[in-house]
């Protein structure tokens, strides 16, 4: 018996009959599933479901719409199977209303009790006392030992210069922790939810960053989420920075030249 076979037997009690690979997944396997009994599950596996499975409860525990949880056995995770439909079109609106909400569920600090990885990217969440301090040691220099000379460099420079650039201490939002449009699933009525998530407590403007990264979201977005203060968009360039830097670990030199333009941005 496989590991799926075995996860859906000790989570539902019946295992599955058919199996779609779905797309996405470059970093682990997706896959719907159709039980002996008709009912239709989406399994997830990987070295860190678990994590994501209390990071998906977090995220509707705030009222934020997000797969199900069904359960967790061994390295898979049991969620429910959302339908995609087109997004309806107010559904930026709507989603816009979704992350201010998911946004105003504050922790007591920066990080998150458990760390987390894109695939062989190690990604360390252990609280700081201070958002810059959090950004420079767990978000920007983790990455110096693998980056070209003159690259690390000028992160470092940055690293440095962040008491002038972040807030001290942002309200510690919850966040998803890697919003591009790939992980928003329009579902049921046309409302995006939120998938694959990497979440942790901090600056909410985070997320906007990563969500303008290769596009932007749709209109009536902005409006709903509500206006940012003076100064976003040099803190977009430094919150960018970060997701471009995971590209570069994961896909190489090619994106080398996305984080010095990122870099270049604050004149670094």
């Amino acid at each position: 018996m496989d590991a799926l076979s075995a996860a859906c037997i000790a989570v539902l009690g019946a295992p599955p009959a058919t199996r779609q690979k779905l797309h996405g997944g470059d970093l682990s396997d997706v896959v719907r599933l159709c039980l002996d009994d008709g009912r239709e599950v989406v399994a997830k596996s990987g070295p860190m479901v678990a994590r994501e499975a209390r990071m998906l409860a977090a995220i509707t525990e705030a009222g934020a719409p997000a797969p199900r949880v069904l359960g967790v056995a061994g390295d898979v995770l049991l969620m429910e199977a959302l339908d995609e439909t087109a997004p309806r079109d107010d559904a930026w609106a709507t989603f816009g209303r979704d992350l201010a909400m998911l946004h105003a569920r504050t922790g007591a600090g920066y990080g998150w009790p458990e760390d987390y990885a894109f695939g062989p990217v190690a990604i360390a969440n252990t609280p700081a006392p201070d958002w810059p301090t959090f950004w420079a040691e767990r978000r920007l220099r983790p990455f110096l030992p693998h980056l070209p000379p003159a690259l690390a460099i000028r992160v470092e420079r940055l690293a440095e210069r962040l008491s002038d650039l972040l807030p001290e201490a942002p309200p510690p939002a919850l966040l998803h922790g890697d919003l591009w449009s790939g992980n928003l699933l329009a579902g049921p009525r046309g409302r995006f939810f939120l998938i694959d998530p990497a979440c942790y407590h901090g600056d909410g403007e985070v997320d906007l960053a990563m969500l303008h990264l290769f596009g932007g979201p749709g209109p009536g977005f902005a409006e709903a989420y509500g206006p940012l203060a003076p100064g976003w968009q040099k803190r977009r360039a430094v919150y960018s920075l970060f997701p471009a830097l995971v590209h570069v670990r994961l896909f190489g030199a090619g994106y080398h030249a996305m984080a010095e333009r990122f870099l270049a941005a604050l004149r670094m």
